[in-house]
């Protein structure tokens, strides 16, 4: 019934896919930094026995974590030692809203809440350095994972214009954490874009809408039906 900021970034991506999600017949792969990022945050958001219930695999079967997934621990370590980041992560958890963009019914979930201060959204990535993204060639990490999009969503569904900072920390062998606000004027652009794209959006949704295809993505790829010769240096 809702748009998510999650749900949009996943259509600008590839409406195709996102719809096919949507309706049960894909399921993208994760990845052990995705569950990395998410045993964070299940941890300060006091969601830790729903989220081992949930992710069984990555646990041994005297419930001390694999191998592989030590990381998340020296994460949290690194972001409890730390007053600062820990006074951000203070706010009400996982707080959730509803309200309307463009006529479209979205809802958020606030990682760190504080009414009247601040929107805090908890993120765990690779390293802060710019990532490639396909037309664009290397801009900021928040630019390229949407959060520009994330923080224009929550500040319009919760309505007061409050600053929206990312607490981020990273997988390195040696975290590092810093706190970033994205600037009003770069969440007023993305919310322009929010809104311009949202009706269509739920328009696919409704099934009133063709989905198109992005022909780069795992889904275009798997679900892609030869009709036609290629010239090789069309490719």
């Amino acid at each position: 019934a809702y748009m998510s900021a999650s749900q949009f970034k996943a259509f600008e991506r590839c409406e195709a896919a996102a719809l096919a999600e949507l309706a049960g017949e894909y399921a993208p792969q994760g990845s052990p930094s995705i569950c990395i990022g998410s045993y964070v945050d299940a941890h300060f958001s006091g969601t830790m026995e729903a989220f081992r219930e949930e992710n069984p695999c990555i646990f041994k079967r005297d419930g001390s974590l694999k191998a592989e997934y030590h990381q998340a621990e020296a994460v949290v370590r690194r972001i409890e030692r730390d007053p600062m980041f820990m006074r951000y992560l203070s706010g009400e958890h996982q707080k959730i809203m509803t309200g309307r963009i463009a006529g479209v019914p979205f809802k958020i979930k606030m990682d760190s809440y504080h009414p009247g201060k601040a929107i805090v959204d908890l993120k765990v990535m690779r390293d802060f350095r710019p990532v490639y993204v396909h037309g664009k060639g290397r801009v900021p990490f928040a630019e390229a994972w949407g959060y520009d999009i994330q923080g224009a969503v929550y500040r319009a569904v919760e309505g007061s214009g409050l600053p929206f900072v990312l607490a981020a920390a990273t997988r390195e062998p040696e975290p590092d954490i810093a706190l970033l606000v994205i600037p009003g004027d770069v969440l007023d652009a993305a919310l322009e874009r929010v809104e311009a794209k949202a009706a269509r959006f739920a328009a696919i949704k409704a099934g009133t809408i063709r989905a198109e295809r992005c022909g780069r993505c795992d889904y275009c790829k798997a679900t892609k039906v030869l009709d036609s010769l290629l010239d090789y240096r069309d490719v």
